[in-house]
């Protein structure tokens, strides 16, 4: 463990200490490397990534999965059970979170923890809470690069969560070698609420809660969404999304489900599409990182921030128009 300085802070790493303690399964060292990466320090994202370039012979091994769903569909029930089958079988587990919203909330690794009751003390998982601010942008770069180390430190299964909607499961599943959606049965009109946009890039659906009084309901619905499926072009080729039904309760279906995730990475690897899509992502993440950075160093910029409140009043007062105020701004910006 690294010593601490001489007032009882933690003394900085080098990035080869850092890569040294992810590749021996360090699990401080994993925890510290993953809060380096969501540092907007920009001495700590120039060690963040001189980390990454070493973990790099290590990278990609993992199987990723992104898990979505809408309130109430039980997702932290069925991580917890279907990431405790996974290990039960052998497999290292690590479960991220996507949250957006957690920038107003400030997040909670309480929360994250006690949600997930099995997995929070199983030796073969980990369990890491999305930063806690910023936008949904920042959060999915640090996201990105927690797989990474994830991957590196011995993680060959990583589960993103999705905890907002809208724009971060678009996000979610791009990151992603397979996008699961959950739904619920028993609520109604069971197609209500589904955005197409969903469905159109699910590798899968599954009906959860099919226990009890609810099976015959979750049956229906799985029959309902399959009905849908078929009629929404599948962003594959080679893969029909399928419908599922299961019962984290009572550990039942979860191994069907990671069969059919298995079959989509076979089906998918032999079409040249898996490793295609993996190339499509990281090109992506550079481009949203170009994106990114040049936000902040716009916001950050002494000129720029000191020419905001003029332009704000201004367009308040109907002096000038938001386009006009852009210009400016990029001016000011030298662009």
């Amino acid at each position: 463990m690294p010593a601490e300085g001489s007032n009882g802070s933690r003394v900085q790493l080098s990035a080869a200490a850092y890569a040294e303690g992810v590749l021996a399964g360090d699990r401080a060292i994993l925890a510290r490397a993953i809060t380096l990466i969501e540092s907007l320090k920009p001495e700590h994202q120039d060690l963040a990534q001189e980390l990454l370039v070493k973990l790099l012979p290590q990278i990609g091994k993992s199987q990723r999965i992104g898990i979505s769903g809408l309130p109430g569909a039980g997702k932290s029930t069925f991580i917890d059970a279907f990431g405790s089958m996974l290990t039960a079988q052998g497999h290292k587990v690590a479960v991220l979170a996507v949250d957006p919203t957690s920038s107003r909330t400030g997040g909670s690794i309480l929360g994250d923890k006690t949600r997930m009751a099995r997995l929070s003390i199983d030796p073969k998982a980990y369990i890491r809470p999305s930063p806690t601010g910023g936008t949904l942008g920042g959060v999915a770069r640090a996201t990105r690069e927690a797989i990474l180390v994830c991957e590196a430190a011995g993680f060959d299964v990583i589960l993103v969560e999705t905890v907002g909607v809208g724009q971060s499961e678009i996000t979610v599943s791009e990151m992603v070698d397979f996008f699961l959606v959950l739904m619920i049965a028993g609520g109604g009109d069971e197609l209500q609420g589904i955005k197409k946009g969903v469905l159109e890039i699910a590798d899968m659906i599954a009906i959860t809660k099919a226990d009890g009084e609810n099976v015959k309901r979750a049956q229906a619905t799985a029959a309902d969404y399959s009905h849908a499926m078929r009629i929404i072009t599948p962003h594959s080729p080679t893969w029909l999304p399928p419908v599922v039904s299961v019962s984290a309760m009572e550990n039942r279906g979860l191994d069907d489900v990671w069969a059919k995730i298995g079959a989509h990475k076979k089906v998918t690897t032999a079409s040249g599409e898996w490793a295609q899509k993996r190339v499509a992502q990281q090109i992506r993440w550079m481009w949203a990182m170009v994106d990114d950075r040049l936000l902040g160093r716009l916001k950050t910029d002494a000129k720029v921030k000191a020419l905001i409140p003029v332009l704000e009043q201004e367009i308040a007062q109907g002096r000038t128009t938001p386009a006009l105020a852009v210009d400016r701004i990029f001016k000011t910006f030298g662009v």
